[in-house]
């Protein structure tokens, strides 16, 4: 028997019994019948109204379970937010350093071939000057050597 029947049931029962005398319309009905029909009733109900009243009585428990829910969700993403920002800033602290240390490379090596060049230049004028005196002591040499053949 599904619900509806044993609900017409239950509504025939109810217009079957009698009357009582000077109580305003109350009637007198099976107690066993009555008690009989809602068991039924109860045995007969869908599986969703069952698993509806289960979500009314659980439902405290179902929204503090979905506000838990929401907050780990929230602070999971609040948490790789920070991360995001963190390697954020470490990428652009460290391009800062690489920039700074490419700076202060290229002024090391600016000066390094400035002072090479000077070294050069120098070495290239203490070497002129030396061979400037060895010409002129050639020619000194060359002059005494053509004044003694006289």
């Amino acid at each position: 028997m599904n619900i509806d029947e044993i609900l017409d049931l239950l509504d025939e029962a109810l217009e079957d019994a009698w009357t009582l005398p000077l109580s305003g319309g109350r009637r007198v009905v099976d107690i066993e019948k009555m008690r009989e029909l809602t068991d039924d009733i109860r045995l007969n109900l869908p599986a969703e109204v069952r698993q509806a009243k289960a979500i009314v009585n659980d439902r405290a428990e179902i929204i503090s379970t979905a506000k838990k829910e929401a907050a780990s969700i929230v602070k999971k993403a609040e948490d790789k937010a920070r991360a995001i920002v963190n390697q954020d800033d470490l990428t652009k602290a460290a391009q800062q350093k690489a920039a700074e240390i490419i700076s202060q490379a290229q002024m090391q090596a600016r000066e390094m071939r400035q002072a090479a060049t000077e070294f050069a230049d120098n070495l290239m004028k203490s070497t002129e000057q030396f061979l400037v005196a060895s010409m002129e002591e050639v020619k000194e040499t060359r002059t005494k050597l053509r004044g003694r053949k006289k």
